[in-house]
Order: structure tokens, then sequence, then C-alpha cells
């Protein structure tokens, strides 16, 4: 009896020992003042002893070593340091794309200046003066190109900027190989008309536009899309924290300090409830952010195949040139076909014999094109290779808005297992960890968030990733219908490709694979410049020209 006696005075005594020490610890507050002052505080807002009933907004309002001004001030630390996580996140992704964009739009850029000085140098071996005296043609032509690269169908329509340069193409080539006579402008405008039905270019123009259009239409939106990342990231970087969450934070993460618990650390599960009532717009992006990212990830696929911009504007001057010498070769029967439709045209003063004629038509030929020999001058690599990188980089950016809360909550900014922070007490969190995004934050047990208001940035920028992801999408079939908003009207045309479904996918030969689309006649039109060009030779030549056409006219047909 007198042993039993003795044990329970000992553990009396020891029990009273412990709370001492802690109660002489909360009382001297030491630990705060070294905590407060490293986070750059004057260290003589920290009472030397704890205090009873400060009037504090946040943390319970017994025993502290905090007072309201300190409280103030750990609020907005609080606000610093939640932020600060997700802004260097951000940060590094905008700074990723910003890069990406860079690469692929320095890329294009290059290729272009490149293909149009390829023409220049091999056009000037092969046609000497001859081109020189016409290359203002195929400096617009690239020039055309590139408008419409930097800037759409509102500036260029592809389509047209096409015929344009076929058409006065076979207006000077027909000039050329008919030096004998005079063409006056309305005659002239009469072969323009019917580029289509005389194909003097064989099946070069049609196939150029089809691929041409494609690939410009694919490397113009998914430049673009790089682009719209890094601003979309930038503008959902200014949604401020709303006050309540500065509220949840500031008990997260500095009301240990009042209790005199400085290197207590919250459990992950209560961070994460804050974070994601913090982040709970944010998150909302999720859904139109990957759906922007797998239309990223395909369009690049499309670069890689049967759009590669590379394999199609890197050998076009091949291509002109080939045109050019399926009208060389074509010329008699070209010729004859514009003199029946249009009228034989007038002997040329200037004309002296036949040799001149011999020495003023195109006679060269290029090298054959080896695709194996793909450049990588272009801003020092190829298409493939800035694709394969730049889908890895997009794979890794998806779910990045929803993961925000897991990623913060980890490492150094958490206690593990039970020895942690729940919000009153060093003990387990026993709330259940509510879902992302704002429809599920009105049951958060730890941040107050009104499911009913929306934040007003984020779904502005939900409307603009909808809206790029239309375009990403149609210029995977090939078509442009994308408007500049800062453009006027003129951006209602659109360009297409005649790729209509996923079966591009398959496509073997990348550039000609599409059938032709059949040109309409003019009949009326031909009838009246052969008139025009029979009056002038009396009405007997008119009358029997005039019977020609009629009797020719399906040759336009």
């Amino acid at each position: 009896m007198k042993r039993l006696l003795v044990l329970c005075v000992a553990s009396t005594l020891v029990v009273l020992s412990v709370s001492s020490t802690a109660e002489q610890k909360l009382k001297n507050c030491n630990e705060v003042r070294a905590a407060y002052s490293s986070k750059g505080f004057n260290v003589n807002d920290v009472p030397n002893k704890g205090i009873t009933g400060a009037p504090l907004k946040v943390c319970p309002q017994g025993f502290s070593c905090c007072t309201l001004e300190m409280e103030e001030k750990l609020s907005q630390q609080s606000h610093t340091e939640i932020k600060e996580p997700v802004s260097i996140l951000s940060t590094n992704l905008q700074s990723t794309f910003k890069q990406k964009h860079e690469h692929f739009d320095k890329f294009f850029r290059e290729l272009l200046k490149k293909a149009e000085a390829s023409l220049h140098s091999m056009f000037v071996r092969t046609y000497g003066m001859m081109y020189v005296q016409n290359a203002e043609l195929f400096k617009n032509f690239f020039q055309s190109l590139t408008r419409y690269y930097v800037s759409g169908s509102s500036a260029v329509n592809l389509d047209y900027t096409l015929s344009d340069f076929w058409a006065e193409l076979l207006e000077r080539m027909f000039r050329l190989v008919n030096v004998q006579y005079e063409f006056s402008d309305s005659y002239m405008e009469c072969v323009s008309r019917h580029t289509e039905q005389l194909q003097p270019f064989g099946d070069v123009p049609r196939k150029v536009r089809i691929h041409l259009t494609r690939a410009f239409i694919a490397a113009r939106t998914f430049t673009r899309g790089l682009g719209l990342m890094p601003e979309v990231v930038n503008k959902v970087a200014t949604v401020s924290a709303s006050p309540s969450c500065v509220r949840a934070a500031m008990k997260m993460l500095y009301c240990p300090y009042c209790s005199g618990q400085v290197a207590l650390k919250p459990c992950q599960n209560y961070c994460l409830n804050v974070m994601r009532g913090c982040l709970a717009n944010q998150a909302d992006l999720d859904t139109e952010w990957n759906n922007f990212l797998d239309a990223m990830i395909s369009l690049a696929e499309r670069l890689e195949g049967p759009f590669n911009f590379e394999s199609i504007v890197e050998p076009i001057d091949v291509k002109i040139s080939d045109a050019i010498m399926n009208m060389q070769e074509n010329s008699m029967q070209v010729s004859q076909k514009v003199f029946q439709g249009c009228g034989t045209p007038k002997q040329s003063p200037a004309f002296r014999s036949a040799r001149s004629v011999k020495e003023t038509t195109f006679t060269g030929r290029f090298r054959p094109y080896s695709p194996d020999a793909r450049p990588t001058s272009a801003a020092g690599t190829s298409l493939d290779r800035l694709t394969v990188d730049v889908k890895k980089k997009l794979r890794l950016a998806k779910k990045f808005w929803s993961t925000l809360p897991d990623t913060v909550c980890t490492g150094e900014r958490i206690a593990p297992g039970d020895e942690c922070w729940n919000g009153t007490a060093q003990s387990r969190y026993e709330s259940v960890v509510i879902g992302n995004g704002l429809a599920n934050q009105g049951s958060n047990p730890d941040v107050e968030v009104d499911i009913t208001k929306p934040d007003r940035v984020i779904r502005s920028q939900i409307a603009v990733l909808r809206e790029m992801t239309s375009w990403l999408k149609a210029a995977y079939l090939g078509t442009d219908i994308s408007v500049d908003a800062e453009e006027d009207g003129s951006g209602d045309e659109e360009s297409g490709s005649g790729c209509d479904s996923p079966p591009c996918d398959t496509d073997q030969d990348i550039y000609f694979s599409t059938p032709p689309n059949p040109g309409s006649p003019r009949v009326n039109q031909v009838q009246s410049k052969s008139s025009a060009g029979a009056a002038s030779r009396g009405s007997m030549a008119l009358a029997l020209c005039g019977l020609a056409v009629a009797l020719l006219a399906p040759h336009w047909r």
C-alpha cells in the first residue's frame, strides 16, 4: 500500500513537470520570435510572453504568442507562400511554350526564305535573264505566302493567290513561247480565264494547291496554338486569391506559430482541401485545356505526316520547274487551243526569225529532288525533330491545372503521417478530401467558396481555348476557319484543302493524292473575245472565226 502511494506521487510529479515545461515554452515565445524574425518581420512585434485574450480574427483567441498586428502580417505572408509555388510552376510552363513557339515560328519563316532563295538561285542558273526579267512574279508569290503565314486568311486568300500566280505565269510563258505574235491585254485576259481548262502546266497546280494549302494552314494554326499557351497561363496567373482563401492559408501555415509550435506543418489532406478551395476556378480550365492539348498533339502528327510543311515548301522550286517544263513541252498544243478559242493573234512587227524564238524559250531542267536530302539549316533543325520534342512537352502539360494542389502539397510543405497540424491541433486530419473544381467546393470544410460566382478571367480563357481548339481541329482536316479579331470583315473567306476526313492519315503520296476540282467553262466569254479579235480582219474573217468557235466550243468544256 505504501509502495503504491509512492508510485502515484511520482507519476503526478512527472506529468506536472512536462506540463510546466510546455507552459513555460509558450509563455516565453522565444521560438516564435526567432521564426517570425526569420520571415523578415520586426521581432519587436512578438510579445516576450504569451498573452491571453488577444483579439485574433483567424487563430484561436486563447493563450497565444500572436497579436492582431502579427496575424495581419502573417496573413500577407501566407498569401505569398501559397502563390509562390503556383507562380513558379506557371512561369516554367510559360517559358517552355514561349520557347517552343519561337522555335517553330523561326523555323517556318526561315524555311520560306530558304525556299525563295533556292528558287531564285536555281532559276537564275537555268533561265538566266529570262527569269531575272520576270523575277518579281516569284518574289510577289513568296511575299503572299509569308503574309498568309503571318496574318492568315484575313490578309491573304491562299486559293486566290495560287490561282493568280499560275494565271500570270501562263501569261508570261505564253508570250515567251509565241514571241512571233503580238498580244493585247484583252487577248491575254481570255487566255488567263481558261488556265484550268487548258492545263498548260499539267496537274502540278492542282497538286501544289492541295498540299501547300494544307501545310500552310497546319503550320500557321499550330504556331498560333503554341503562342496562345503562354498568354493563357499569364492571364490566369493574374487571378488573385480570395479573402477566404487567404484566411484558410493563414490558419494552415501560421496558426501553429501562435501556439508556439513553429516547426509544425499541415497534414497533406488538410493542405489539399485548402489548395483545392483556393484554386477551384483554375481547376475548371482543365477540361478545355486538355482538349486543346489533344488537338495540338493531333495537328503535330499531321505536320509529321501528310501536312509536313518542310517536305512541301522546300522543293517548291522543283514543282514550279516541272510546271514550266510541262508548258514548254506542250506549248504547241496549248497555243493551238488558245488560238482556236481566243482567235489568231497578229504577227509581231519585232519578230525577226525562227532563231529568235528558240533563243527566248525555256530549255533548262533541274536535278531531281531527293526526299532523303531533308534540310536542317532552317533554324538549325528539321520539322520532325521539332515536333517529336514538342509533343512530349504537350503531353506533360496535360492536367496542369487540376494537379496544382497535389503539386503544391508535397515535400517539405507538409508533414507526413498523423503528427501534423489539422487546423486546430497536432493530430490526424479527419475530413474527407473534396474534388477539384468550383462545383465541388460547396462541401469544402476549410475554405468558403461561392460556387455561384465563377471567375471572369478564367471563364474568358476557357472560351479562348475552346475557340482555338476548333481552329486546330479544322486545320487537322486542312481547313482554315480562323478569323483574326484585330482584322476587319475580310477574314470570312476560308481556305480549304479538300481533305475532309481521317483517311488523310493513310495518304501514301503526301503531295499528289486528292482528285482535281473540275473547272467551269465560260464559252460565251471565249466567243466574245474571238469576235473582238476577228473584227480587225474584216467581216468575212469574223464570220469564219465565229463558225470556228462554235465548232470548237466543246474544247472549253
